[in-house]
């Protein structure tokens, strides 16, 4: 198995404090080391990110430590899709999620599951 692993000057994707901390925090509930990000072919405009809290990198996934200890592991095939989002976990009242600020999204589909890039 390959993992390549990127400098933090050159890192495809960015991930705020609170998004790291929400990842370590769910790690932990489940024993496990890692969160890997893929995209899919999903919903009305084309695209959806999968995200699967793992124990290891499938080959060819590009690795990412955050400062937290978190890794996070992202599908070679995705990283086109994704470089320069950032990812961001955030509060509006009651409600907590996760999200993608990504500069290559073009078109999203009303519900916000899915998206389209130029």
């Amino acid at each position: 198995m390959t993992v390549e692993t990127f400098d933090m000057q050159s890192q495809p994707v960015t991930v705020t404090a609170a998004a790291a901390e929400h990842f370590r925090n769910s790690l932990a509930a489940h024993g496990l080391p890692a969160v890997r990000i893929s995209v899919q072919e999903s919903g009305c405009t084309g695209f959806k990110y999968v995200m699967e809290e793992v124990d290891s990198a499938h080959e060819g996934d590009v690795e990412l430590a955050l400062d937290n200890g978190v890794r996070l592991y992202l599908d070679h095939d995705a990283v086109d899709f994704m470089r320069g989002t950032q990812i961001d976990y955030t509060r509006d009242g009651i409600n907590r999620t996760l999200k993608f600020q990504n500069p290559n999204v073009v078109a999203e589909c009303g519900c916000g599951e899915s998206f389209s890039v130029g």
